[in-house]
């Protein structure tokens, strides 16, 4: 059905729709679809997560699901299995089971005698995975797709690892998710609601250890990775990313290796790009109706004329952990992404980074802090999360500077950077930052990319680095579009630490530098806006009672005795009341990283979250713990879990694990 009208749809909302699986396992959909459905059947459109429709996606739901339903869609909020409302036991991310849950709403959503049949999927970071996942199945009634903030390769680019190296991301999102999968079920619900919180409590796996047993590209981390197989996705996909996010690199892989895919990537963090941070938003709701209207209605509304890569060129700025405004332009490629720009060729050498070749004989041995102004690796909540001024970096690391621009220069695309290298450890790391340098030396990071030593052949068959030979390394820096302006200066930081944003090797490895070279993808620089995008629309905004203001903190210490350096952070994401049905929710997260300078072996992380959750006379509570070190051999890793009903403790569980490092 077509709304020739301009005028909103009245709307039918439900909060608990149940879909029961062929195993009997019943999931809860928030469901919402025009009144006159029944009889004009409508596509629909699913988002399917674990992160709770009921709590904690509500916000961002209600800006976004009831606009597309009040122009002619059935607009559906799944909870997965074992989260949220709905029944069942979460085992992993990205599951084969998750996997065939999802096809199976998918064709009860088309069987509907409102659906007519047609079904997309959207959704961002988890939910942008397995839009992309699911569609690699090709389940009939799924025609579109679109995806944010997401991943095509779960070993090379999500949370786990990046270049062989390990993300303490592993550890921090794993400290998330055993407390968010923590949570109890909304009382007003589910009768059942206390037998399903303790099956989940006792089932619920401490994921970090699940996934450290994976250290190389093995089958485990293949089953998702779309990239594996791109031909298997038939749907249309418009993948959506952001510079200041962690998953950008998949916007231009995709458009590259789909027919008919678009991408979008604006400077935002991780978030849906009608709200997100820092501006300029876009329509983005605009442009997802364009998108439905034609692959779900069959309407053709211009998106296969669109350039298939829509990007904001960011004009370099000044360091800042956090921006509310990002000057630049939008930019457009009307054939494929970047494969197809100029590339521009500098060399390391002795004497910076020049454009022709010259002696280079740099000597890398960072202290095991270097890294403490790399912002957070995926930021998301809206904090000072992005990185900081990088001097203080530069000056642990090796530096290579250009002279200064005589044009504006801009880089648009994944930076190379290859470097010949000797080193006198069996295994190591190396991290390398393109910074843009003002004139007065404040340092801003504009990319980075960083490297196992062991993985540099093979990210599925690692090999210790030969000792005092010359060996060589090649890899790309992360997408950007990046305006460095005339007058200013590009360098290259090398550094063989990157600490907190990588778990460091086991010994401080000393590297020297034999020759290298960036390669920089370069577009011409011109002048305005190549796209215009519609202003930022929503639907209105979630209506809450706040009972506890939000707040962030980052902060820095060293212990003046053991010269122990740590990150602290606490979030805060406060406590609200939900002026609909009332049920109350809050958390606070909390994290420590620490390391001394000359022992990368003294790395620690440490985690707590505290979740709630109120419901009239029902005060529920959990709290959760996770720790990992390391010794030469070994990862140790410690969690537990706490629930509280009415301030009393009614279950508790220890983890304790030691998993063997390989060539990590």
């Amino acid at each position: 059905m077509e709304n020739t009208s301009n005028l909103p749809l009245p709307l039918i909302e439900d909060p608990d729709v149940g879909i029961t699986l062929s195993d009997g396992c019943r999931l809860s959909a928030r469901i919402w679809r025009p009144q006159n459905a029944d009889a004009e059947p409508v596509p629909a459109i699913l988002e399917y997560l674990p992160y709770r429709k009921r709590d904690g996606t509500t916000a961002r739901d209600a800006l976004t699901h009831p606009w597309f339903a009040e122009r002619g869609y059935a607009c559906v909020r799944v909870d997965m299995r074992g989260n949220g409302d709905s029944h069942g036991i979460m085992e992993d991310e990205y599951t084969l089971r998750e996997q065939a849950d999802c096809i199976e709403v998918i064709n009860w959503l088309a069987s509907q005698p409102w659906c007519s049949g047609s079904v997309g999927m959207m959704g961002i970071s988890w939910g942008g995975f397995n839009g992309l996942q699911v569609a690699a199945h090709d389940p009939e009634p799924l025609k579109a797709v679109i995806t944010l903030c997401s991943t095509v390769d779960r070993f090379a680019d999500d949370i786990h690892y990046k270049g062989g190296c390990l993300l303490n991301e592993n550890l921090g999102w794993g400290a998330t998710m055993w407390a968010y999968s923590s949570r109890a079920p909304d009382p007003a619900l589910r009768p059942d609601w206390r037998e399903m919180w303790l099956e989940r409590l006792k089932a619920e796996p401490f994921l970090p250890s699940l996934w450290l047993r994976h250290q190389t590209r093995d089958t485990y981390w293949k089953q998702g990775s779309v990239i594996e197989d791109y031909s298997a996705i038939k749907a249309k996909v418009l993948a959506i990313g952001g510079w200041g996010d962690a998953y950008k690199n998949a916007v231009p892989q995709l458009v590259e290796a789909l027919p008919g895919a678009k991408g979008i990537v604006g400077p935002w963090v991780h978030k849906y790009p009608h709200f997100a941070i820092p501006e300029p938003r876009i329509g983005f709701l605009q442009e997802a109706l364009r998108w439905w209207d034609q692959w779900l209605k069959g309407i053709d509304t211009g998106v296969e004329a669109d350039p298939d890569y829509r990007v904001y060129l960011m004009d370099g700025m000044r360091p800042a952990a956090w921006v509310s405004q990002r000057p630049g332009r939008w930019i457009a490629e009307t054939d494929g992404a970047t494969s197809h720009l100029a590339e521009k060729v500098l060399h390391l050498t002795d004497n910076g980074l020049t454009d022709d070749t010259g002696t280079l004989s740099s000597v890398i041995q960072t202290p095991a802090h270097c890294g403490a102004d790399a912002g957070e690796y995926c930021a998301i909540w809206l904090g000072p999360e992005m990185p900081g001024d990088q001097r203080h970096d530069d000056a642990l690391s090796a530096t290579f500077d250009t002279a200064p621009l005589a044009a504006d220069f801009d880089i648009v695309g994944a930076p190379r950077i290859s470097l010949d290298l000797t080193s006198d450890r069996p295994q190591g790391q190396i991290a390398v930052r393109l910074n843009h340098v003002h004139p007065d030396g404040a340092s801003a990071r504009i990319t980075y990319g960083v490297l196992n030593l062991c993985h540099r052949d093979s990210p599925e068959t690692p090999a210790t680095v030969p000792c005092g030979d010359v060996f060589t390394v090649s890899f790309d820096l992360d997408h950007i579009a990046y305006r460095v302006p005339a007058g200013h200066r590009l360098r290259v930081s090398v550094s063989n630490a990157y600490w907190p944003l990588i778990w460091p090797s086991p010994e401080i490895s000393s590297l020297r530098l034999a020759s290298g070279q960036l390669v920089l993808p370069h577009r011409p620089t011109t002048g305005g806006d190549e796209y215009v995008f519609p202003p930022p629309v929503t639907a209105p905004a979630w209506a809450t009672e706040t009972l506890r203001a939000e707040n962030h903190v980052r902060r820095q210490e060293t212990d003046m005795v053991t010269g122990e350096v740590s990150l602290i952070i606490e979030d805060d994401f406060g406590k609200v009341r939900d002026c609909d049905h009332g049920l109350i929710a809050g958390s606070i997260a909390r994290e420590r990283w620490s390391i001394k300078p000359d022992d990368p072996l003294s790395a620690t992380g440490v985690c707590h979250w505290t979740e709630e959750l109120e419901r009239d006379d029902i005060r529920l509570r959990t709290e959760t713990h996770s720790k990992m070190w390391s010794d030469a051999t070994l990862f140790h890793l410690t969690a537990r879990v706490e629930a509280y009903e009415n301030d009393i403790l009614i279950y508790e569980r220890d983890v304790a694990d030691s998993i063997k490092r390989h060539f990590m």
